[in-house]
C-alpha cells in the first residue's frame, strides 16, 4: 500500500486580543514552526517614549503544521481558532510568507489599515476633515492611498485616510 506523504501547510491561526507574540512563544516551546510579523512602532507613556514591538497583523499569527496538528494547535492557550475559506482552514503560500517577512524586514514603518467594505466603484461620504460631507466615488484603494473622484468640485482627490474618515453613501 502506497501512502502519500502530508505536506506542512501555513494556516491563519486567530487568537485572543493581545495574546499573538505569546501564543507564538508557546507553539516555537512545541515545536511548532509559527510565525508572527513584528513591527516597531513608537509608543508614548506619561514618563517616557519607548519603541516596542507589534504584531503586523492584530490577533493573527501563522503557524506551518499538517493537517492532524490543527486540534493540538487549538489547545494551545491564547489560541481561538483556524480562519477558514470555504469551510476549509485557509491556507497560505510559502511565498506569501516569505513576502511578508521581507516587507517587515526591510520597511520597519508598515502598518495594516481597515478598509473593510469600502470597494472600487462605491460612492462615499467624507466624514472629518477639511472636505466633510463631500460625496464621491472611489476609484482605486492601495494601502492607505485612496483616490477618489468628487464630482461637484470637478475634481479627483489622492487621499491617505483610514475607514473612520469615509463612510458609504446611502
Amino acid at each position: 500500500m502506497i501512502t502519500q506523504k502530508e505536506n506542512k501547510n501555513w494556516l491563519v491561526l486567530y487568537t485572543r486580543s493581545r495574546w499573538e507574540k505569546k501564543v507564538d512563544r508557546l507553539l516555537k516551546e512545541q515545536n511548532i514552526e509559527s510565525f508572527c510579523p513584528l513591527v516597531k512602532t513608537r509608543r508614548q507613556w506619561v514618563d517616557r517614549a519607548k519603541l516596542v514591538d507589534i504584531p503586523l497583523f492584530p490577533s493573527y499569527l501563522f503557524v506551518r503544521i499538517k493537517t492532524h496538528e490543527q486540534s493540538k494547535i487549538i489547545q494551545t492557550s491564547g489560541a481561538v481558532n483556524f480562519i477558514t475559506y470555504c469551510g476549509k482552514p485557509a491556507v497560505i503560500q510559502d511565498a506569501e510568507i516569505e513576502r511578508i517577512r521581507m516587507i517587515t524586514k526591510h520597511y520597519p514603518d508598515v502598518k495594516t489599515i481597515s478598509l473593510t467594505g469600502v470597494n472600487i466603484g462605491d460612492h462615499v461620504t467624507v466624514v472629518n476633515g477639511p472636505l466633510i460631507n463631500k460625496m464621491g466615488e472611489i476609484i482605486s484603494v492601495k494601502g492607505q492611498s485612496v483616490v477618489m473622484v468628487i464630482k461637484n468640485i470637478n475634481c479627483a482627490l489622492t487621499i491617505k485616510t483610514d475607514h473612520s474618515r469615509i463612510c458609504l453613501a446611502e
